[in-house]
């Protein structure tokens, strides 16, 4: 059955500014090649982001969209373009906005998938089911810098430093481009010294509470952004339980996803 969106109702759709971002970053096809002439990248594309979009299966795909295959729009997403997408709408966001960089860091559970795959574990929150788990950090306007699944039962804190190190250069102004916030903010749950020494030792300030002390008044407000952004991620249905086995494919649908908030900001921001 297919049913009638409006354009308002159809954020799958692929406009000419961002396709003119993301084409060149793909590879080229052969002008000459045996077999049939491969489904145009741009409809992939919107085939990949209704999928992202509406959880629906690869397999359900409904050709009558024009998207191609389910199968695919799935190869088309194993192409590993997306990480480099995020860093250039990232740069480009940079150049829009003048705050600095701050940034806050949690661990989020989606529910879990039926079909299991690399890096999960027994949640601990969930008797026992296998699941993955999103480590996310972002800066104080809710954009997310980078993300991280890792098995269920795997703690928040041993992500911090990958999740810090792993925040992509952030070109857009003059100097070199910035790869560390100038202060890092976590609850209790990221309590360690070792954690608050290696930050510093990276110049960067943290912001962290002690277990068995009070928390720092005003980080739950400021902190409050993380939760706002995982929240963001999750309005891509297909983020919300891992149904992709390959963590490669997972890891590239979140990509996608923080590229694509990147971009909305982007326009926000774009007289």
């Amino acid at each position: 059955m297919i049913h009638s969106w409006g354009v308002s109702d159809r954020p799958w759709i692929v406009d000419d500014a961002l396709w003119a971002v993301i084409e060149p970053l793909l590879p080229k096809w052969p002008k000459r090649s045996p077999g049939p002439r491969p489904v145009d990248d741009r409809r992939c594309l919107q085939g990949i982001l209704f999928v992202l979009y509406t959880e629906i299966s690869w397999q359900q795909l409904p050709l009558e969209l024009g998207f191609g295959s389910g199968q695919t729009c799935w190869r088309r997403l194993a192409r590993g373009v997306f990480d480099q997408l995020h860093r250039i709408l990232l740069a480009e966001l940079n150049v829009a906005r003048e705050d600095r960089l701050d940034a806050s860091l949690r661990g989020c559970l989606p529910r879990e998938g039926e079909k299991g795959g690399e890096v999960t574990g027994p949640s601990p929150v969930d008797r026992g089911k296998t699941g993955s788990k999103h480590n996310l950090i972002c800066d104080g306007n809710r954009t997310p810098l980078k993300a991280i699944t890792t098995a269920a039962n795997v703690n928040d804190v041993t992500q911090t430093l990958a999740l810090v190190d792993g925040v992509p250069p952030v070109a857009g102004r003059v100097g070199h481009p910035r790869k560390r916030p100038d202060a890092l903010l976590g609850d209790k749950g990221y309590d360690s010294d070792l954690i608050r020494h290696e930050l510093r030792k990276r110049r960067i300030l943290p912001v962290i509470s002690r277990k068995g002390s009070p928390s720092i008044k005003g980080l739950g407000k400021l902190r409050y952004v993380v939760d706002q952004t995982f929240a963001l991620l999750h309005q891509f249905k297909r983020l919300t339980i891992r149904w992709e086995r390959r963590l490669d494919l997972h890891n590239a649908l979140v990509s996608l996803a923080s590229g694509l908030i990147c971009w909305r900001r982007l326009k926000h921001h774009t007289p």
